[in-house]
């Protein structure tokens, strides 16, 4: 079984910065690609979406302080998190497919999902 790999959580002042990580295993095509966050006693909440070229979608809340990005060669996909506001802590998941996708902000019909990394903002 695929298993993604994020990395590059951990506890952030509000108003700083982190750059999250998902690596995808050497050999596993990934087409599609989407990060999504759950907070403590809250729903799974949808983030941002990238395909193989490059196209981004991301969420109201989180344009002009996320960014979503992508390097095909190393199977990797990224969250730049800017400006971090407490209510921005959560456990960021990230999934893939091996296909191309519509943006799927449910979550559903992706077939590799990560761990998660916790992200914890607090002075």
């Amino acid at each position: 079984q695929v298993q993604l790999v994020e990395s590059g959580g951990g506890l952030v002042q509000p108003g700083g910065s982190l750059r999250l990580s998902c690596a995808a295993p050497r050999g596993t095509f990934i087409s599609t690609m989407a990060w999504f966050r759950q907070a403590p006693g809250k729903d799974r909440e949808f983030i941002a979406h990238i395909s193989w070229l490059g196209n981004t979608y991301s969420a109201d809340y989180v344009k002009g302080r996320f960014t979503i990005s992508r390097d095909n060669a190393k199977n990797t996909v990224y969250l730049q998190i800017n400006s971090l506001k407490p209510e921005d802590t959560a456990v960021y998941y990230c999934a893939g497919a091996g296909r191309s996708m519509p943006v799927m902000t449910s979550g559903s019909g992706y077939d590799y999902w990560g761990q998660g990394t916790q992200v914890t903002v607090s002075s």
